[in-house]
């Protein structure tokens, strides 16, 4: 941090304990996906209390502040997320979450506070010209909230050139404050399939005068392992995991039907689709193969690869470079497993989301995780000159 200290905008230095103030308020008080009442009432009070035109309730509980200043006429889009995650909080912290079950494990809430940093000072200095829209996003994690968002009319209302995001990472590959700005695919599709396969049960003494939706269930999974293996070349990537078997509960019965969870993730459109289908194919061939019947369900939403424009991406390298040093700029982070539908926004309109070094730590998803307040300082900086530079 020390390098990176006078790097930092001051005015951001001026009001930084009030910003992790709320953050750690935001953080004792998580709410999930759709249940941001809270979070979104205390971001949409400080915008119109600093001067923003805010909009309330976009997808559900999402706002969007706007704020023009000069004669510009180009607009961008910065977001942030504002969810929490359904695990039960260990950091030890004293702002630790006071909803047991819930918590912030992935650093949602220094996202708001950091894009709240920016935007205090934006609206104070009012050193840009054009059109700024800050994007406080609610159900990121498994909810398509930035799905919720655009159908809400999100662009119609808030129309921008390109869009933003800011996301932490705790990991070794970055250090603190380096900001991972790739192009094209960075990180993965996601799809959460339940596949119910339904036989005929009975007693476990009589197989034979069952359908036994385990074995079949056991060949599933055995075959699935192969589309990976043998229908996707080595030279792509993909994951196909079964993550849950449930079925049966006693000894002596054969049950009637078995559930499984799947998660799958691709870095490409097509291979994607080829994968889902080989998924659909195998289910249903392996449960005829032992007269039983077969299902595939969707579970959640489903996110598209997120690909970052490189017009928009290459505009941050360049105010991250300028501002922060090269070393501070990872051009060749490799993509990440992980989704976010940031990529329904990026899909619109030109999209860049960035990873920023968090430093060491508990790893996101975590119990013990909590978000590094410094972080609010360099993401906050950056949020600031690449307004600044945007819209001139």
């Amino acid at each position: 941090m020390k390098d990176l200290h006078r790097k930092i905008v001051p005015g951001l230095l001026d009001s930084f304990e009030d910003i992790k103030r709320i953050r750690r308020d935001i953080h004792r008080h998580p709410e999930l996906g759709y249940q941001e009442h809270r979070t979104s009432a205390i971001v949409a009070d400080c915008l119109e209390r600093w001067g923003y035109r805010v909009r309330r309730g976009v997808g559900g509980t999402g706002v969007v502040g706007t704020l023009q200043a000069g004669d510009g006429n180009r607009s961008i889009g910065l977001r942030a997320d504002m969810d929490a995650l359904p695990i039960s909080e260990a950091s030890g912290q004293s702002h630790s979450s006071v909803h047991e079950g819930v918590m912030h494990a992935c650093g949602h809430d220094g996202h708001t506070a950091t894009l709240l940093a920016a935007a205090k000072h934006l609206a104070a200095t009012r050193a840009f010209s054009g059109t700024l829209n800050l994007i406080f996003q609610p159900a990121e994690e498994g909810g398509a909230g930035a799905l919720a968002m655009l159908d809400d009319g999100l662009f119609d209302h808030a129309p921008c050139d390109s869009v933003y995001a800011l996301h932490n990472y705790p990991t070794p590959t970055l250090k603190f404050g380096q900001m991972a700005i790739g192009t094209g695919a960075i990180m993965a599709s996601v799809d959460s399939l339940i596949v119910v396969v339904s036989g005929r049960g009975g007693h476990a003494a009589s197989p034979e005068f069952t359908c036994d939706p385990i074995v079949a269930g056991a060949a599933i999974v055995q075959v699935l392992q192969t589309i990976v293996s043998r229908n996707v070349s080595p030279y792509h990537c993909a994951v196909v995991s079964v993550t849950s078997i449930h079925s049966g509960g006693a000894f002596n019965v054969i049950p009637g039907e078995l559930e499984m969870k799947l998660s799958i993730r691709t870095y490409d459109e097509a291979l994607r689709s080829q994968v889902l289908a080989r998924i659909h194919d195998i289910v249903q061939a392996q449960a005829a193969s032992f007269g039983a019947n077969a299902r595939v369900v969707e579970a959640a939403a489903r996110y598209p690869v997120l690909v970052n424009a490189e017009t928009a991406a290459q505009a941050a390298r360049e105010v991250a470079t300028r501002h922060f040093g090269k070393d501070y700029v990872v051009v060749d982070h490799p993509p990440i497993l992980a989704a976010d539908d940031f990529a329904f926004m990026a899909q619109k309109v030109p999209g860049c989301y960035i990873n920023i070094g968090a430093g060491e730590g508990p790893a996101l998803h975590n119990a013990r995780y909590d978000f590094n307040d410094d972080l609010i300082l360099v993401g906050g900086s950056f949020w600031v000159h690449l307004a600044q530079t945007l819209l001139r």
